[in-house]
C-alpha cells in the first residue's frame, strides 16, 4: 500500500508539473500571439503612413504637371499668335515689295529692294549669321 501512495503522490506532482508546463506554454503562446499582433499592427501603421506620404507626393507631382501644362498651353497660344502676326507682316511686306517693283517699272527709278527671307519656311536659317561663343568648360557643370 505504501507503494500505491507513492505512485499517487508522485503522479499528482507529475500532473502538477505537466499542468504548470501547459500553463507556461499557454502564456508563452499568448505573449507570442500578442507580439505578432503588435508587429502586424506596426507594419499596417507604417504602410498607412507610407501611403499618405506617397499620396501627398503624387498630388504635388500632379500640381506641378498641371502648372507646366498650363504654362505650355499659354506659350503655345502666344506662339501661334506670333506666327499669325509674322505671316501677316510677311504678306504686307510682299505687297509693299510688289508696289516698289511696280513703281520701279513705271518711274524708271532704281529702287533697292532687299531680298525677303521667309522665317517660317526655314526657321533654322537666320537672316544674318551670328557667331556662337564657345568655351572649353561649356560641357562641364
Amino acid at each position: 500500500m505504501s507503494s500505491l501512495q507513492r505512485q499517487s503522490s508522485s503522479g499528482s506532482d507529475g500532473s502538477a508539473t505537466v499542468d504548470e508546463k501547459k500553463r507556461k506554454r499557454m502564456l508563452s503562446n499568448r505573449e507570442s500571439a500578442r507580439r505578432s499582433r503588435m508587429k502586424k499592427q506596426k507594419q499596417m501603421d507604417d504602410l498607412t503612413t507610407e501611403i499618405t506620404r506617397l499620396e501627398m507626393s503624387n498630388n504635388q507631382v500632379r500640381q506641378t504637371l498641371d502648372a507646366r501644362e498650363r504654362s505650355y498651353n499659354e506659350i503655345e497660344s502666344a506662339n501661334n499668335v506670333l506666327r499669325a502676326q509674322a505671316m501677316e507682316l510677311t504678306d504686307r511686306l510682299q505687297s509693299l515689295n510688289s508696289v516698289l517693283h511696280i513703281f520701279e517699272e513705271v518711274s524708271g527709278f532704281s529702287v533697292d529692294i532687299p531680298e525677303m527671307h521667309d522665317p517660317l519656311l526655314k526657321p533654322w536659317q537666320l537672316p544674318f549669321p551670328q557667331p556662337i561663343p564657345a568655351s572649353s568648360d561649356m560641357f562641364f557643370i
